[in-house]
Parts: C-alpha cells; structure tokens; sequence
C-alpha cells in the first residue's frame, strides 16, 4: 500500500471505528489523524494497520485496535499542558497519539526490545516530547511524579497502589483495565486532594500488567 491508501484507510477508520462508536473529541480525532499507525506495526501486518483489531507486535504483547485507544485517550481528558505517565509502550503507537495531546509523555515499558524499537518509530517520526523507561509498570515512575494523567495499556487485577499514588492532587485522572486473565473493565480514577473517584466503564481485554503490583510472571 502506498501513503494515499494509507491515508485514505486512516480516515476510514475515523469515519467509521471511531467517531460512528462516540469518540468526539476533537483533539483526540485530529491527533490520531496526524499519526500513521502503519509505521508501528510489522511491516508484515501493514496492510491490517487500519482495521479495528489488535494487531501482534513480539514478545506476546499487542498494539490496542484503534477505538481502544481513542476511547482510553478521551477518557483521560487532555488539554495540552499535562504531564503524562503511560504505562506499556508497546509499538509506541498509543504514546505518539498521547505526545499530540499532552505536553511531555514519559512511558515504561517492560520488554527493552520494545522500548527500542518504539523509541526509533518516535524518533524517525520527529516526536520528541517523550521519555521512554524500561521497568516495572506496576510501580510507575516515583522519580517524575506526580503526574496530571497515568494511562495504563495492560490489565492489573487491582489499581496498583504506586499509580494511585503518583496521580497528582490537583485533578489527576488514571484510566486502567482491571480484572482478571479473561474478564476486565476498564476503569477511572480521578483525584482532588485526598479525595478520590472511581468509575466502572467498558469491557475489555488487555495482556497483563507483570510486575510487584500486577501478575506474576509466569514460570
């Protein structure tokens, strides 16, 4: 496929993914039309960029079919001028949508050959307001917190207390899939003070978050 095919399916998947299922921020639709989901797939699936699907990206991990992540980003709620901790880089596709949005992404990622692989799709993009960590998901990054939003792209079978934590006071907003193996919802966590609001949303279905404050690894 050439770029107007691949252009002309992104706007399909616009028309039809996204905004025909309820996403209608703005912000959220045009940052996701200045993003090429095609370069952060293998080459081998991209031809399949576009559809609304998951797609493998190695190391038993995936990049979120396209309505996942436009309906996680809206729930978030960004202005621009936040700082953001995503936890999951995976392809980098999700973090390129959030660094249009915010004013700095600093994302982990637990596999370093994905973290270097997305960092060189980040780069060759010209994105640079970004900051890449290998690591432990589950415990954020207590060193750059707090943060205005924490998105969360694995599910972990409850919030982990460490995320809760670095939520900024002053309206920080997390949104995370939680539950088990097979069943899990998304959640909104959404702080002012010491006060705290939970909301259950959708259903979904997400790899699991690994790590002190997620799932065990497996043997």
């Amino acid at each position: 496929m050439g770029e107007d095919a691949f252009r002309a399916a992104r706007e399909n998947m616009l028309a039809n993914q996204l905004r025909a299922r309820g996403i209608h921020d703005t912000r959220v639709l045009d940052a996701i039309r200045s993003v090429p989901r095609h370069e952060f797939v293998p080459e081998n699936l991209r031809a399949d960029a576009y559809s609304d699907t998951p797609l493998p990206i190695g190391s038993d991990q995936t990049i979120s079919q396209p309505f996942i992540v436009a309906y996680m980003t809206q729930l978030l709620g960004l202005t621009g001028r936040e700082y953001v901790l995503e936890i999951g880089t995976g392809s980098g596709y999700q973090t390129a949508v959030l660094c249009k949005l915010a004013r700095y992404v600093y994302s982990l990622e637990r596999y370093r050959s994905l973290a270097e692989r997305a960092a060189h799709t980040l780069h060759r993009l010209e994105i640079k307001n970004v900051d890449i960590h290998v690591g432990d998901g589950s415990q954020g990054l207590p060193d750059m917190a707090p943060f205005d939003a924490i998105i969360v792209t694995a599910a972990a079978p409850s919030i982990p207390g460490p995320l809760q934590a670095q939520l900024s006071p002053r309206g920080g907003r997390m949104v995370i899939p939680v539950g088990d193996a097979e069943r899990q919802h998304l959640e909104r966590v959404i702080r002012n003070g010491d006060r705290w609001h939970f909301e259950r949303d959708i259903a979904v279905k997400f790899v699991p978050l690994v790590g002190r404050y997620g799932f065990t690894p497996s043997a």
